[in-house]
């Protein structure tokens, strides 16, 4: 938790600094109050005395009151300003630092578990920082301070004091130690409901049609249940620790005043003036007694939420930990336009038993279009995810241009690539937003919008929708089907007007005729961009300039249609189950 603080930005560190001087400004204060009591009760006590002088001494404590009364509430308002400022800037830097991740590192922490630690687990730092700053500066110096003040006045009343501490220390000290686990449990046990939750409500329709709600209701119980149980057992843990603190200051100021009292009778009735100190002291003592109890009282408040706070700390530390595998390098352009060429390229995925590419090597040209076939599983997204550099190949070069992508920065190697992911994902926003989202080397206009939304089959549905380009789009592209949200897509990846276009099977959710006048399209106005197309259909990749066909990670097959229906016998059968007979020859 502590290394979290180095994220405290200088203006909250100078705050913490002010709150801690308003912090000493409070013990000083509430400290000063005692002494004048015990000044109060001799004069009370001693007979003669001025009433000018008992409510001088009222007046000051009332000051004392006052100005302690004004400084926790200065306080106050730091710490929470500090606690906000100090959660910003954790969850700025945990956000922005999964941003510069790459998939083999975000693979290892779950969607709903990221979500988790930016969200909840921040709150839980805040808390601690918020309600426990006060506490873990005051404690300590109230307790140390009116440690000093008691010491040498009765060995007997010190002695009590030490005993109720020595108490609730060992009691505070064996509940930390069997919570602590449970609370490690407990933030790994949000994130399980969290993924059930976040996967019941993304599947909801399907959950519905297969009448699944009482199996998914069963399956979200059984994390809940253990959740529940847990927390119980902390909580009645928890719940010793109150009637022990209770009962130790309870009891502690009994045993104060019974000694006392035995010690007062111990003075001789004729020494009043010795009896009046010695009950003045017994009352001081009382009040001091009762600080210090207070003291550990409050660290055993922080302690209560520590555990919960240091768990959190953890789980933020591992993502803030985890080094991105994949560096950037310091080129922006090459010499050469639009190439994209593998060298002996093999990889295999971290913690993978086997190779997903083995020994792949082709070269395409500026203008030329690439495909890639083969069955499920066979690598196809895994080649080009080493195109847009989401791995690193394991063995070989993967070049762009002539250059090597690890030689690329990340804003030169994405200027010259235009993206169509498998899965079509859009942003809430407007349908101009999405086209136009992320930065662009060439820059947005209605022109490059509205070749985008041509290309791309988009144009009639953006017409007919009452705002035009402006239609709002739902988080997801909840409110467009599936052939509207790939078509999307692909003008987002268009309107950057990149060197090269990556399709992965980015063409499946449409119909052939749509497959058709969007390649047309393709084919007319942007003929001088290279393209890969990863798709499954023969009729979409037959007119490629180069196909590949894989098979378990090899390429099997290299060449065009006609010459893979010669020689490659893979090809030659996803064809024939996809083709007619006249349409093959």
């Amino acid at each position: 938790m502590i290394k979290l603080l180095k994220y405290m930005q200088k203006r909250e560190r100078w705050m913490v600094l002010a709150a801690i001087v308003l912090i000493i400004g409070q013990i000083y204060f509430e400290l000063t109050m005692p002494d004048y009591m015990s000044e109060l009760t001799v004069l009370i006590k001693t007979e003669g005395s001025a009433m000018t002088d008992i409510l001088a001494v009222g007046a000051k404590m009332l000051g004392c009151t006052l100005a302690s009364a004004v400084l926790t509430v200065g306080c106050g308002f730091l710490v929470s300003k500090i606690a906000s400022g100090y959660s910003y800037a954790v969850r700025e830097k945990l956000f922005t630092h999964v941003m510069t991740l790459g998939k083999a590192e975000t693979g290892r922490f779950s969607i709903p578990s990221l979500i988790t630690r930016t969200t909840n687990d921040i709150t839980q730092l805040q808390m601690i920082v918020s309600m426990g700053l006060q506490s873990l500066v005051k404690a300590p110096i109230m307790a140390v301070w009116a440690i000093i003040k008691i010491l040498g006045k009765s060995w007997e009343l010190s002695a009590v004091t030490a005993a109720a501490v020595v108490v609730i220390c060992t009691t505070v000290i064996s509940v930390m130690a069997v919570c602590l686990p449970r609370f490690r449990k407990v933030q790994k046990l949000t994130d399980t409901q969290n993924r059930i939750a976040r996967e019941n409500l993304t599947g909801i329709n399907v959950v519905h049609a297969f009448n699944a709600e009482t199996y998914q209701t069963e399956k979200f119980d059984v994390p809940n249940t253990e959740m529940m149980n847990t927390q119980l057992k902390n909580q009645r843990l928890f719940s010793l620790m109150m009637p022990v603190m209770g009962t130790c200051m309870n009891g502690l100021s009994l045993a104060i005043y019974w000694l006392g009292a035995a010690l007062i009778n111990q003075i001789a009735f004729t020494d009043a003036a010795a009896r009046i100190t010695m009950f003045s002291d017994v009352v001081v003592f009382s009040t001091y007694a009762t600080y210090v109890v207070m003291s550990f009282m409050m660290l055993i408040m922080v302690f209560m939420m520590l555990p919960a706070a240091q768990v959190s700390a953890e789980r933020i530390n591992e993502v803030l930990n985890r080094k991105a595998t994949v560096i950037e390098g310091n080129t922006e352009h090459s010499n050469e336009v639009g190439t994209v060429e593998f060298r002996n390229v093999s990889f295999t995925y971290p913690e993978a038993g086997e190779e997903a590419l083995s020994d792949i090597s082709f070269r395409i040209e500026k203008g030329q279009t690439l495909a890639i076939i083969g069955a499920t599983g066979c690598g196809k997204t895994t080649l080009i995810s080493l195109i847009a550099r989401f791995y690193d190949a394991t063995e070989g070069e993967v070049l762009i241009d002539g250059v090597n992508i690890k030689n690329y920065s990340f804003e030169g190697l994405y200027n010259k690539l235009g993206y169509i992911t498998q899965k079509a994902v859009l942003f809430a926003g407007s349908i101009r937003d999405n086209v136009t989202f992320g930065q662009s080397e060439t820059g947005f206009d209605e022109e490059t919008v509205d070749m985008a939304l041509d290309v791309s089959q988009t144009k009639e549905f953006v017409e007919k929708t009452e705002d035009g380009k402006d239609h709002k789009i739902a988080q997801l592209g909840k409110n467009v089907s599936g052939g509207q949200k790939q078509r999307l897509s692909i003008a987002r990846a268009l309107a950057r007007k990149p060197e090269i276009l990556i399709f992965d099977d980015s063409f499946s959710a449409l119909d052939y005729k749509t497959d058709a006048q969007l390649r047309k399209g393709l084919a007319r106005a942007m003929k001088d961009t290279t393209k890969v197309i990863v798709a499954q259909r023969i009729s979409t990749i037959k007119d490629a300039d180069k196909i590949i066909v894989l098979e378990r990670g090899e390429a099997v097959g290299i060449g065009t249609h006609e010459e893979l229906m010669e020689n490659c016998s893979v090809y030659r059968e996803i064809a024939q189950s996809q083709l007619t007979a006249a349409e093959l020859e």
